[in-house]
């Protein structure tokens, strides 16, 4: 079970990488429209779609790390309160019995709308530029199947008595 834990922890830091050269391209993109639109006065039709699909898809594919390293928001004014063993059962339950299946759905029906739009050469109907779907699709599906196995993990983590951050506390 423990390598399994680590191969998600592992699909986890390589899509978080993934989310990093896609902050690079989007960085790169927005630069290069800026210079078109207002040094050269030749705006692109493109930039914009960039910008949507690559903050989507750094946002979908950089979850499931943060999860791995506990770094998403928290409101813990009340968990702090709760002793640690029911505490991690508690998020035992939420992680693996309620947040699994709900992000598990999500994840099936984006895998279906991305293998849809390659099937049918989709493209973005309302954009001058009309870019094929299916790579911001696959990559959002992607991104929903890393993020959902995360929880997976992180809620038997949980159930076993030890959770990430607890790891970072005792250190």
């Amino acid at each position: 079970m423990s390598s399994l834990f680590q191969w998600v922890d592992r699909v986890s830091r390589i899509l978080s990488r993934v989310a990093e050269l896609v902050t690079l391209i989007l960085v790169a993109s927005m630069i290069y429209e800026v210079a078109a639109r207002y040094i050269f006065n030749a705006p692109t039709l493109w930039a914009f779609d960039i910008s949507y699909m690559c903050t989507g898809v750094l946002f979908v594919l950089g979850a499931a790390y943060a999860l791995k390293e506990d770094a998403h928001v928290r409101i813990d004014f009340l968990a702090n309160k709760i002793p640690a063993r029911p505490r991690r059962l508690i998020e035992g339950v939420v992680f693996f019995c309620l947040l699994t299946p709900i992000f598990g759905a999500l994840s099936w029906f984006a895998v279906g709308r991305a293998l849809r739009a390659w099937r049918t050469s989709e493209v973005e109907m309302v954009s001058p530029w009309a870019p094929l779907m299916w790579p911001f699709f696959s990559l959002l599906a992607l991104g929903l199947v890393a993020l959902t196995l995360q929880i997976a993990v992180q809620g038997l983590r949980a159930f076993r008595g030890r959770t990430h951050a607890e790891f970072d506390l005792e250190a």
